[in-house]
C-alpha cells in the first residue's frame, strides 16, 4: 500500500509538470546541493522559447517588483509539514456542521486547504491590514529551499509571535507588506472557483500596489471594478488637507468569462414608480420614454400607430420594426407629442450595482452591530453586515462557499448566517483568523478574550443563536455551528519525512512515527488534508470487531487508527464488505501499527481487491 505523504502540495513540482507539458524540451536534470538530481527548469531555453527574438540577457518587462518578491514566490509554492487539529469543545455541532474555523496562520491554512477546496469556493472576502503605519504583519520566514522550509514547517511554535509592527520608518515598509499579502492571495486563486470572485478591502495606503499585485495574480482582463464604499459620514475638519471618508473594495474574477454577478433589490423609490392605472392584466408598470432625442444615432422613418401618423420624418431610438411589435403588444403610451412603453414589474431582473456604495451602512454602525452581540464596545475598525451581505448578494448563489482567511471578527460568517436565513440558502463559510492577542486595555480583553480568534468564535456563536431566536418558523434547519480546526505542527515526526537525515541514535528512541501526544481524530484530519477529502462532511464514529473506526460522511473515507497490532484479516474481510445503499468505501486507511503482523499487512490489498476493488487503500 501507498503511504500517505502528510503535507501540503508542492506547487514548484506541479507547476515543472505543467511547464514540461507545454514546453518539453526546456525540462532538464541538475544536481541539488546534495549532489542528487533533479527535474529542473532550463530557464534561458524557456526564455527563447516565449520570445520571438534572440534572447542574450535580461529585459526590461512591465511587472509589479520589489525586495523579496523570490522569495515570497518561494514562499507560496513550497510545502509545509503542518496540519489542522479538531477542537470538539470550542465547535458547534462539530459532526454536522459544513461551517469551518481554522485558528491559525492564514498562509498555512491556505496551504493545508488549497488541494481538499481547489476550485471550490465561490467567493472570497478579506480586510488585510492597510499597512497605514501603525498595523501589524505575519512576519514570513523565507527558507533558502523548499526542503529546509518542509522540515522548518513541522517545528511547534507560538503563532501568536508571528506579527510584527510595520512603522513607516521600516526601510522595507512597502515591501514587506508586499511579500506578506502576495504568497496568500496567490495560493487562495488555485481555491477559487473558476467562476469565481474575490473581493478585497483597502484603503488609499496600498491601493496602487494591490491593484497592481492582483493584476500579475488574476490578470488584468480578469479585472471587475475599484468599488469605492463611504465608510463613514460627516467630515473630519481636523483633517489636513481632505477628510476621507472613503474606502476602496477591489473586485476580480478567477475567469471574467465565466464570472456572473447577481443583482440588487430595486430601490425603494424605484418601486414607488410601478403602477397599474389602466388595469393591464400584465400587472404594475412604469414608463420610458423612446422618442428621439436629438438628431443623431436614431432610425429615421414614419411611424403610424392605431391612433394615426405620427411623428413624421422623427429620428427615433428604436427601430420601425421594434417601434411596430411594442405597438401589437399594447405596450405603448402615447401622451401628447411623447411616446412611452410599459416596463413591467414581473420582468425586473434586479438592479445593476454601481461602484459607489453609500447605502451599506458604516464603519459607526458596524461598531452598533457587534455591541448589541457582546454588549460592549469590541472594535471600531469592523466592516458592517450589509457591506459584507452586499457583496453575498452579486458572488454567491444559495449553495456557495465564502472564504475570509483574514476573519477578524467574524462579520463574514455573521452575514452569510444571516443571507441563508433571508433566504433559505445553504452557504457555507471558512473563516480563517490568526489567535492575536487582544490589547490588554481594550473593553474585549477585560471581559476575558484573550485573542481576536476568540472574539471571532464567540461571535458566530452568539450571532447563530440570535438569528434563529429571531426566525423560529423559519431557521429551524439553518447551520449555525462551525468545527474549529487549529493549525499546528503535523502528526508525524521528522523521521516519517526524513528518515535518512537522521542517526541511529536518535531512530533508537523512536518507536513510532507519530507524536505522541496525537489523537486519532487529530490523524482523521491530517489524512483528510493529505487526500483532498472535504474536511466539513460529517463524521460517525462506530465500533467494528471492538476496535474505533471513523466514517466520513458514511462511506466517503474509512479509517482505523489502532495502534495495538490488533488489525487481523478477519476485521479487515469485515470491513471490505462494508456498503451504503449499495455503494462501498471509496478510500480506507490504516495505521501501520495496527497490523497484527507484516503477512496481515500484505493480504490487506488482496482482501479489497477481492471484495471492494474500488476502494483505495493506504497506510501511515
Amino acid at each position: 500500500m501507498d503511504k500517505m505523504k502528510m503535507h501540503s502540495p508542492n506547487v514548484t513540482n506541479e507547476n515543472i509538470k505543467k511547464l514540461a507539458e507545454l514546453f518539453p524540451n526546456c525540462v532538464t536534470e541538475s544536481t541539488d546541493d546534495k549532489g542528487d538530481l533533479v527535474t529542473s527548469i532550463d530557464f534561458a531555453q524557456l526564455r527563447q522559447e516565449l520570445s520571438g527574438t534572440l534572447v542574450e540577457g535580461p529585459q526590461e518587462r512591465y511587472h509589479l517588483n520589489w525586495p523579496g518578491k523570490r522569495e515570497a514566490l518561494l514562499t507560496a509554492n513550497a510545502p509545509i509539514a503542518k496540519t489542522l487539529r479538531p477542537d470538539r469543545e470550542e465547535s458547534v455541532d462539530f459532526d454536522t456542521t459544513q461551517n469551518l474555523f481554522i485558528e491559525g496562520d492564514n498562509l498555512d491554512a491556505l496551504k493545508l486547504i488549497q488541494e481538499t477546496y481547489l476550485g471550490k469556493v465561490k467567493m472570497i472576502y478579506i480586510d488585510p491590514p492597510y499597512n497605514t503605519g501603525n498595523d501589524f504583519l505575519y512576519e514570513d520566514d523565507f527558507a533558502e529551499s523548499t526542503e529546509e522550509y518542509l522540515l522548518k514547517s513541522n517545528q511547534k511554535d507560538e503563532t501568536g509571535n508571528r506579527l510584527v509592527a510595520n512603522t513607516e520608518s521600516n526601510g522595507r515598509y512597502h515591501s514587506d507588506w508586499l511579500s506578506m499579502m502576495y504568497p496568500r492571495l496567490k495560493v487562495s486563486r488555485n481555491i477559487l472557483k473558476d467562476n469565481g470572485v474575490i473581493f478585497i478591502s483597502i484603503d488609499d495606503a496600498e491601493y496602487d500596489n494591490l491593484k497592481k499585485m492582483c493584476i500579475s495574480i488574476f490578470g488584468e482582463d480578469n479585472f471587475i471594478a475599484s468599488v469605492v464604499w463611504s465608510r463613514k459620514r460627516g467630515k473630519d475638519n481636523s483633517a489636513k488637507f481632505l477628510s476621507r471618508n472613503h474606502e476602496y473594495l477591489l473586485v476580480f474574477a478567477k475567469n471574467i468569462q465565466l464570472a456572473k454577478f447577481g443583482r440588487l433589490e430595486m430601490p425603494e423609490n424605484t418601486r414607488k414608480a410601478y403602477t397599474n392605472p389602466d388595469n393591464d392584466k400584465r400587472g404594475d408598470y412604469r414608463l420610458q420614454g423612446i422618442w428621439a432625442r436629438g438628431s443623431q444615432g436614431g432610425s429615421k422613418y414614419d411611424f403610424t400607430s392605431k391612433q394615426g401618423s405620427y411623428f413624421e420624418e422623427k429620428l427615433w431610438l428604436v427601430g420601425k420594426k421594434t417601434m411596430e411589435d411594442l405597438d401589437q403588444d399594447d405596450r405603448l403610451i402615447f401622451k401628447g407629442k411623447n411616446i412611452y412603453k410599459k416596463l413591467f414589474l414581473s420582468e425586473y431582473k434586479g438592479d445593476i450595482p454601481e461602484t459607489i456604495w453609500l447605502d451599506t451602512s458604516n464603519a459607526a454602525n458596524a461598531a452598533d452591530e457587534i455591541k448589541s452581540i457582546f454588549g460592549f464596545q469590541v472594535f471600531d475598525t469592523v466592516k458592517p453586515i450589509p457591506y459584507i451581505y452586499r457583496m453575498i448578494k452579486l458572488g454567491c448563489s444559495d449553495s456557495d462557499i465564502v472564504l475570509d482567511f483574514f476573519a477578524g471578527t467574524a462579520t463574514t460568517a455573521h452575514a452569510v448566517m444571516q443571507f441563508n436565513s433571508d433566504d433559505d440558502g445553504k452557504r457555507k463559510f471558512i473563516m480563517v483568523q490568526l489567535p492575536e492577542a487582544c490589547d490588554e486595555k481594550s473593553e474585549a480583553f477585560k471581559a476575558g478574550y484573550k485573542t481576536i480568534a476568540e472574539i471571532g468564535k464567540e461571535r458566530i456563536r452568539l450571532a447563530g443563536k440570535k438569528i434563529k431566536e429571531e426566525n423560529a418558523t423559519t431557521a429551524t434547519n439553518l447551520d449555525t455551528g462551525f468545527r474549529v480546526l487549529k493549525v499546528d505542527s503535523s502528526n508525524m515526526e521528522d523521521v516519517y519525512y526524513t528518515p535518512d537525515a537522521l542517526d541511529q541514535k536518535y531512530l533508537a528512541g523512536v518507536t513510532d512515527n507519530i507524536k505522541h501526544d496525537r489523537s486519532s481524530e487529530d490523524l482523521l484530519f491530517q489524512v483528510l488534508l493529505d487526500w483532498g477529502v472535504d474536511i466539513s462532511l460529517p463524521i460517525a464514529k462506530e465500533k467494528i470487531a471492538n476496535k474505533d473506526v471513523f466514517f466520513v460522511d458514511t462511506n466517503a473515507l474509512a479509517a482505523c487508527f489502532v495502534s495495538d497490532g490488533s488489525i487481523t484479516e478477519d476485521f479487515v474481510k469485515e470491513l471490505a464488505q462494508f456498503r451504503s445503499l449499495g455503494m462501498p468505501l471509496r478510500k480506507v486507511v490504516f495505521r501501520d501499527a495496527g497490523f497484527k503482523d507484516d503477512s496481515v499487512k500484505i493480504n490487506v490489498e488482496q482482501i479489497f481487491k477481492l471484495m471492494s476493488p474500488d476502494t483505495e487503500l493506504r497506510t501511515i
